[in-house]
C-alpha cells in the first residue's frame, strides 16, 4: 500500500515491504488503559534478575540476599565512573545468564543512571551490542524501564527486554553535592546514594513474577529546594501515584502484600504516610521503602539509601526472592525520582519529582 499518492506522470514508486522484526506469534494485543492505570493484556514475566553492589551495601540489611558485590569501591577500575560502568556490565550479563539466555537473544536494553547524560548505561550498551533505549527518570528509572518494557512486549516490538539501572555513591556525590575530599557533613535529613545496579529480564512467557499493571507518574513539585532533602521532595509525587493507582483499581493497601517506594528514606516515608492519611489512605503495615531497608543503623546512612541503584538492588534481590518463593503474592513497586540537576539547583529552581509504579504478581501457582 502506498503511503502517499504519486501525481506525476512517471511510473509509480515501488515500495519494498520491510519484514517484521518478530514472527506473528510474538505479537500481542495492545494494553487496556483506564485513566492513568494501564492493564497489560499479556503479562510481562521477569524471567531473570541480578544485582551487584559495593561492600557497604552488602553488609547492610539486604546482606542475606545480595549475592554479588565488590570489595573495592572502584571495582578494580581506574575511576569511580568506570567502576559504575563495569557494575552495569556485570549486572546485565549476570541477569541474562540467570534467564538462561544469551546477550544476543535480548532485543532491547532499557537502562538509565544518574551520571551526566546516562553515560554508564550508554557505555555498557556499547560493550554489549544490544539495541539500546537510554531512559532517564532519576531514581524512578527502574519502574520507568519496567513499564516501558511491558508495553514494548505487548506491542510485539521484542521477545526479551533487559531493564537496568544503577548508581554509585562517589560519582553521585561529586556530581550533585561536593567533592568527596571536602568531607562535608551529612544533614540529618540526607540520604546515602547506593552503590549498586540491578537488572530484570522481561519476556512474554516464563515462570517468574509477572507485571500485570502499571501507572506513569505525573510531575509534582512542592517547592523543596534543598538537594539533600530528597525524601521531602519526592514524597508528594509518590502520594499522587499511589493514591491514583488505588482509586483507579478500586483497591486498598490491605489488598497488597507490600507497597514499596524507591528511595524516600525514613523521613520521606513518614511524610508519604501523612500525606496519604490526610487523603483517607492508611498504609499501615503494608508499606516499606527500599532506601530504609538497605542499610542498618550502624552504617550511618542517616535517613537511608537513595539513587537509581537503591530500588533496583532491593527489587532484584530481596523483593524478587520473596516473589519467586510466593511469600509476596503481589507487590506494588513505586520508584521515586527527583528531576533536578546541578544546573537547575544553581539557578535557584525547586525540585520537581515523579513516581512511576508497576504491579508485580507472583506466579508460584504455575511453577
Amino acid at each position: 500500500m502506498r503511503l502517499f499518492q504519486n501525481t506525476a506522470k512517471s511510473a509509480p514508486v515501488k515500495y519494498i515491504p520491510v519484514p517484521p522484526v518478530l514472527p506473528p506469534s510474538a505479537t500481542a494485543e495492545p494494553a487496556k488503559k483506564v485513566g492513568r492505570v494501564v492493564t497489560f493484556n499479556k503479562p510481562a514475566y521477569i524471567v531473570g534478575s541480578s544485582a551487584y553492589t559495593g561492600a557497604k551495601e552488602s553488609e547492610g540489611l539486604l546482606k542475606d540476599y545480595i549475592k554479588n558485590s565488590y570489595a573495592d569501591v572502584k571495582a578494580d577500575q581506574k575511576t569511580f565512573e568506570k567502576a559504575e560502568c563495569k557494575m552495569f556490565l556485570d549486572t546485565i550479563k549476570d541477569a541474562v545468564c540467570s534467564a538462561g539466555l544469551t546477550v544476543g537473544e535480548i532485543n532491547i536494553l532499557l537502562a538509565g543512571d544518574l551520571l551526566n547524560q546516562i553515560v554508564s548505561s550508554a557505555y555498557a550498551a556499547r560493550e554489549l551490542g544490544i539495541p539500546f533505549f537510554g531512559t532517564y527518570g532519576a531514581c524512578a528509572t527502574m519502574a520507568q524501564c519496567l513499564f516501558t518494557a511491558a508495553a514494548l512486549l505487548n506491542g510485539g516490538a521484542a521477545n526479551y527486554v533487559a531493564c537496568a539501572t544503577g548508581s554509585h555513591f562517589a560519582t553521585a556525590e561529586r556530581q550533585y553535592r561536593g567533592p568527596l575530599e571536602f568531607g562535608q557533613q551529612k544533614q540529618p535529613y540526607s540520604q546515602w546514594t547506593v552503590t549498586g545496579a540491578g537488572c530484570s529480564i522481561l519476556g512474554l512467557s516464563g515462570k517468574g513474577p509477572r507485571i500485570t499493571k502499571g501507572i506513569i507518574g505525573q510531575v509534582v513539585d512542592y517547592g523543596v529546594t534543598d538537594m539533600a532533602n530528597m525524601g521531602a521532595a519526592m514524597a508528594p509525587a509518590a502520594a499522587d501515584t499511589i493514591k491514583t493507582f488505588l482509586y483507579e483499581t478500586d483497591t486498598a493497601p490491605k489488598d497488597y502484600d507490600l507497597i514499596v517506594t524507591g528511595d524516600l528514606g525514613k523521613l520521606g516515608g513518614d511524610i508519604l504516610r501523612q500525606l496519604l492519611f490526610e487523603e483517607g489512605v492508611d498504609l499501615g503495615t503494608k508499606y516499606n521503602d527500599c532506601g530504609w531497608m538497605t542499610y542498618n543503623h550502624k552504617q550511618k546512612a542517616v535517613q537511608g539509601g537513595s539513587g537509581c541503584g537503591c530500588s533496583a538492588v532491593a527489587l532484584n534481590t530481596y523483593l524478587m526472592d520473596k516473589l519467586r518463593a510466593g511469600k509476596f503474592k503481589n507487590l506494588l513497586f513505586c520508584a521515586t525520582g527527583a528531576l533536578m540537576s546541578l544546573t537547575t539547583s544553581q539557578q535557584g529552581e525547586t525540585i520537581p519529582s515523579i513516581t512511576h509504579a508497576v504491579l508485580i504478581e507472583s506466579n508460584v501457582e504455575s511453577n
